[in-house]
């Protein structure tokens, strides 16, 4: 089972870019989608229903901002949006789809550079995130957290750590949290099977810095280390374009 996940920069813009005919060609089991920023109905019918595929949006409540979406070949067993916390659950981050082997959370996780109150909403989203994920892992569930984190980990994950270690995104207290989240038992897919540097998933647009390869290792797939045996392969679909960020994506065997 082949597992992507994309922040997209906003779907209408990006279908404009080739994204339904890569979708088509690649033909992921599943593919999870982040910063979608459109409603289904803003869409072209072959998006809202993509054939073969069972699809499920959580848009935000404000127009062209963030959102989330799932395409699923498999059929869930349940569908949510949200943690239960309206705070959280408003501006279209979630989407967790439950199967029978694992729960997949597709996760648009907030950016923290605006202020110092958006920085204390990501690190609390994080931890809310955190405790849920806690109480199913103790109910023996498979978890599988695909999406945009908004936070290199390690030095590695950047191309110049020392210039932005008092910025958003890589900031000691989000790294931190990245710590704690391995610390809980889950793993870091891509670096089991990939421990070189500049492999990277985002690039800013306004400094052309794709073509150097300058970027941010930001979009992670996370399993528990319980279901670590079921991944045969972890990857960055680098060659990709259509976004500011690149397709990540995990093989999986159920």
């Amino acid at each position: 089972m082949k597992i992507l996940s994309w922040n997209i920069n906003g779907i209408r813009a990006a279908n404009k870019k080739g994204f339904f005919t890569w979708f088509q060609k690649e033909s992921p089991d599943i593919l999870c989608l982040q910063e979608i920023k459109a409603t289904p109905n803003q869409l072209p019918p072959y998006l809202r229903n993509v054939p073969g595929y069972h699809t499920f949006w959580n848009p935000a409540e404000r127009k062209g901002y963030s959102g989330v979406a799932t395409f699923t070949k498999q059929k869930p067993i349940e569908i949510k949006t949200g943690f239960g916390k309206h705070e959280f659950d408003n501006e279209g981050r979630i989407l967790i789809n439950t199967f029978p082997s694992f729960i997949l959370f597709n996760i648009y996780f907030p950016n923290g550079k605006k202020n110092q109150e958006r920085l204390q909403y990501k690190l609390d989203f994080y931890d809310e995130l955190l405790n849920h994920i806690d109480n199913l892992k103790n109910k023996k569930r498979n978890i599988i957290v695909c999406g945009d984190f908004n936070t290199a980990h390690k030095e590695i994950d950047l191309s110049r750590p020392k210039e932005n270690e008092h910025i958003s995104g890589f900031l000691p207290v989000e790294r931190a949290w990245l710590d704690t989240l391995i610390d809980h038992g889950y793993v870091d897919t891509f670096r089991r099977y990939n421990k070189e540097p500049n492999q990277f998933t985002w690039w800013d647009l306004k400094t052309a810095a794709r073509a150097r390869n300058v970027g941010w290792r930001i979009d992670y797939f996370f399993v528990n280390e319980e279901f670590l045996p079921h991944v045969k392969n972890a990857f960055i679909l680098q060659q990709v374009i259509g976004s500011d960020h690149c397709p990540v994506g995990i093989e999986i065997i159920t």
